[in-house]
């Protein structure tokens, strides 16, 4: 099916990128290398990777590997697909292409509600972090700033919103190689005045697996949140001035970056402090690390740290659910009005995604325990769904792109199709895992419901479409 089949008769069908589309190409080569760079360490690496080295001991460094592998392919899958159709809808579209209207409908509906919910729980971080310096001030009014801020500069041009991620992006990436370097000095016995444990802290207070493969499993999914947002690069893409150099470019890079920023740090963190150390979830593995090496003010650095790294989320969230809107609306796959341009820049879809944030934001001071905890159970799932729709949209579309436009396989899947059904099966075990756990399996449930909820009214609009026609 199409992928202006949801278009309604008499509206055009959405441009493609490139020199036709209405919105803007102003990212360079140097944002979108940047944003790939930085888009792997967001605030979930630098606080939540805690709660995992807590409950999976020095196998934390396993659980990152294997849902590293995990998101390596589907990140290879969607390359893919997005160097051979660049699009600001990235997997909305490939899904909508492979499968149908109302699975472009549903994946894309469910990653704006995401994206949207994630500038909320980032404003509240940051505001959380600003009154702790600046106590006395009201949480709300640094909310504000930053909204306001994050709005304006999705609102300007989009190279606005590059250099903004850019220097935010170059910040957190010249903190986590500074980490590191520290990190292996001081395993290695070269840091002064730092004695090497050696492999001490891998073995003892039961062993490599102190909780066994239960608490392994609890590292896996903690592992497979940090990995959301890395789809961003793949929307960012399509605004650059060669889209296809710039998505083949992010992704053949993929490899290294999980390995060096997320496994790397991980064995760090294992091999200096011991796994049950109180501090790794007081303070954060990160800054616990730190104080370890005796590093000055170290919970201080690393609030800097989570701070640029919590607006840079801000940042490219609001830009990502932005971007899809418009790809969908600009689809007949949601409201008219949000589909207008201006200055190559979709305001409105910028101010309903701000809206819809800064609304979320309020429901966590009014309804704490109700609606704002049911909207995070809504959204606890939702990446593991992208992550399975673009497995499927992969295995249809790459067989149609080699009968039909094999020149545009400038990226090619691994050991295709094997590889694809391996990444599908790991999607679907990770959902088996979430229906197995007390906390998970709520969070499965709202976010299977918000799924059939959408896929039925996706449903209901492609027959619309498709009757008028």
């Amino acid at each position: 099916m199409s992928q202006s089949t949801l278009t309604p008769p008499g509206r055009p069908a959405p441009s493609p990128p490139g020199a036709g589309s209405p919105l803007g190409n102003g990212l360079k080569q140097r944002h979108l290398s940047m944003i790939a760079l930085g888009g792997v360490i967001g605030a979930g690496l630098f606080v939540g990777s805690g709660a995992g080295i807590a409950a999976a001991g020095p196998s934390i460094v396993l659980a990152y590997a294997a849902s590293g592998l995990l998101v390596m392919c589907v990140m290879r899958m969607l390359g893919e697909m997005s160097a051979a159709n660049p699009s600001s809808g990235s997997f909305s579209v490939h899904a909508e292409r492979a499968i149908g209207p109302w699975a472009g409908f549903t994946a894309g509906w469910m990653f704006w509600t995401l994206l949207c919910v994630g500038v909320a729980i980032e404003a509240i971080g940051a505001a959380h972090i600003m009154t702790g310096w600046f106590p006395g001030t009201p949480s709300w009014m640094w909310v504000l700033v930053f909204m306001a801020l994050f709005c304006g500069s999705n609102l300007a041009a989009v190279s606005h919103f590059g250099e903004f991620e850019f220097w935010f992006s170059a910040l957190k990436v010249g903190a986590i190689a500074l980490f590191l370097g520290l990190g292996v000095l001081a395993v290695l016995g070269l840091l002064p005045g730092t004695a090497s444990p050696g492999a001490a802290h891998l073995a003892p207070d039961g062993g490599f697996l102190p909780n066994g493969m239960d608490g392994l499993l609890i590292g896996v999914l903690a592992s497979v949140v940090a990995y959301g947002g890395l789809e961003t690069v793949t929307i960012a893409a399509a605004e650059s001035d060669d889209p296809v150099k710039g998505v083949a470019r992010a992704v053949r890079t993929t490899m290294w970056r999980i390995a060096v920023v997320y496994v790397g740090s991980m064995l760090v963190i294992v091999t200096l402090l011991p796994w049950n150390d109180p501090a790794v979830t007081a303070q954060g593995p990160y800054a616990a690390t730190l104080d370890r090496l005796g590093i000055p003010a170290a919970g201080e650095i690393m609030n800097v740290v989570i701070l640029i790294a919590l607006l840079s989320a801000m940042n490219a969230n609001i830009y990502g659910s932005s971007r899809m809107a418009y790809s969908l609306v600009s689809r007949g796959q949601g409201p008219r009005a949000l589909a207008k341009v201006t200055g190559r820049v979709p305001r409105r879809a910028v101010l309903a995604s701000c809206g819809f944030g800064f609304v979320t934001v309020l429901l966590s001071y009014w309804y704490p325990d109700t609606l704002f905890a049911w909207l995070l159970n809504m959204v606890g799932g939702v990446i593991l769904i992208v992550w399975g729709f673009t497995a499927v949209s992969q295995l249809v579309l790459r067989r149609r792109l080699e009968r039909e436009a094999p020149g545009t396989l400038v990226v090619r899947m691994w050991c295709f199709p094997y590889l694809t059904w391996v990444a599908l099966a790991g999607v679907a075990g990770v959902l088996v895992l979430m229906a197995v756990g007390d906390d998970t399996r709520v969070q499965l449930v709202f976010t299977g419901g918000l799924a059939l909820a959408l896929a039925a009214t996706g449903w209901a609009i492609q027959r619309r479409a498709a009757a008028r026609t």
